[in-house]
């Protein structure tokens, strides 16, 4: 797996989630909306690049070890159950 590109992907998701939290708590009125929905969609959009990571490892790791096609079936059909269950 690419540890260290997945653990930097949610390090920085951690830390936009938490300049949200400051903006709202900061805010005198209601929070500027366009600012904290910037920061979420920044947010939502690196969890999905790390999701996308994870799956992309997944299927390489799994099919490379597949000694037989029918290996590499059952690996592609978990990942579609995978894909079908979180995406």
């Amino acid at each position: 797996m690419q540890k260290k590109d997945l653990l930097h992907r949610l390090a920085r998701v951690e830390g936009q989630i938490r300049g949200v939290q400051k903006l709202i708590a900061a805010a005198a009125v209601p929070a500027d909306c366009n600012s904290v929905a910037q920061q979420l969609a920044a947010a939502r959009k690196a969890l999905d690049r790390a999701f996308i990571t994870l799956l992309t490892d997944a299927i390489v790791t799994h099919t490379a070890t597949a000694a037989t096609p029918e290996e590499v079936q059952q690996s592609a059909s978990a990942i579609a159950t995978l894909l079908d269950k979180f995406a």
